[in-house]
């Protein structure tokens, strides 16, 4: 990722500190981008190497973007009072965090990655970015069924904007939203009268899960990388 960011705000976003400390610590020399002592107010890349004290930024000197398939029972949280929150599960070597979340009793893709900047601009609902997931309910998914569930559902006080929902058997559907509500899926299945017993995420935006094994992480390609920020150009403050 080449977009260029405020130090201070890529220092902040790396976890260690907060953009006023960060404009202390430039200020005072202790920082360097690329050999060189950096400036107050100078823009960065993720590409350039950033030492703090001598230390390199997580996150500098490249950006990190995986994929996880992950198994029911991970919390996609940072928390490290979690013995089961995502980053422990996946035990990478450079501080990552998930982009967005996907629930405990839920499975599949959540990707990670060391970018601030990456993570606020999928996150930002009002572009529509697509997930789409497949889902397995405790009784025969109806014509019905798959209408109500595409033209919004009333859930958390509002109606879920209109979807792609498709049967793909006999008790089984696949679902695209452009939204991220809490539990979203389980909660519209709920007003229906149908029970989830599994829902496994396959893609988020063109990042598929593909065969990518349950428990396992990939690297998401350089092609996979230069769609998704086509895809998100535009997702900016």
């Amino acid at each position: 990722m080449t977009e260029e960011v405020r130090i201070n705000k890529f220092i902040s976003d790396s976890g260690l500190c907060s953009r006023r400390e960060a404009d202390r610590l430039v200020k005072e020399g202790r920082v360097a981008v690329d050999g060189v002592i950096a400036d107050v107010g100078m823009h960065v890349r993720t590409d350039q190497e950033i030492l703090v004290d001598g230390k390199k930024l997580p996150g500098s000197g490249g950006m990190i973007l995986i994929a996880v398939n992950k198994p029911k029972g991970i919390v996609c949280t940072t928390d490290p009072d979690d013995k089961d929150n995502i980053v422990n599960f996946v035990g990478f070597r450079e501080r990552i965090y998930p982009i967005g979340r996907l629930d405990k009793d839920s499975e599949g893709l959540i990707l990670m990655t060391n970018n601030g900047d990456l993570v606020n601009r999928m996150m930002r609902s009002r572009y529509g970015h697509e997930k789409e997931y497949v889902v397995t309910v405790h009784k025969p998914v109806t014509k019905a069924f798959v209408e109500r569930m595409g033209s919004g559902v009333p859930i958390l006080g509002t109606i879920t904007k209109k979807c792609d929902v498709e049967r793909t058997g006999n008790k089984k559907f696949r679902i695209i939203l452009t939204q991220g509500m809490n539990r979203q899926i389980r909660r519209m299945c709920e007003h229906l009268n149908y029970e989830v017993t599994s829902l496994k995420r396959v893609r988020v935006l063109n990042i598929g899960l593909g065969d990518l094994k349950e428990g396992e992480y990939r690297n998401v390609t350089e092609h996979e990388k230069r769609e998704l920020f086509d895809i998100i150009r535009y997702s900016k403050e």
